[in-house]
């Protein structure tokens, strides 16, 4: 399964090439902001579920439907206050839609 559903971005941009291109490499911008900010346990776990809840939003209108779900786990978990929070299926998540981002470029 792609990490970005060409079909959703589509719906989104209205098929427009160049503001698909626009809005990933915003979507991909954000990713690099924010994972190593969300993966700090430093971080108020308010902040980083806020940070979560930016990601799994930006995820939804780029069509990283597993970015977005796993995004949304993280940060119901996050304002739940439950014990440590596992990021590592989100960040890999991550990695995979910047990967297909990055091909995509090239």
């Amino acid at each position: 399964m792609p990490a970005i559903d060409r079909a959703a971005l589509d719906a989104q941009t209205g098929g427009d090439a160049d503001l698909a291109r626009e809005v990933l490499d915003l979507f991909a911008g954000q990713c690099r902001s924010i994972l190593p900010r969300l993966t700090d346990p430093a971080l108020p776990r308010d902040q980083r579920a806020d940070l979560a809840h930016t990601l799994k939003g930006s995820a939804a209108g780029v069509g990283a439907a597993q970015v977005r779900a796993l995004a949304d786990v993280a940060e119901t978990h996050l304002r739940s206050g439950a014990g440590p929070v596992a990021l590592d299926a989100l960040a890999d998540a991550v990695t995979a839609a910047l990967s297909e981002i990055a091909a995509a470029r090239t």
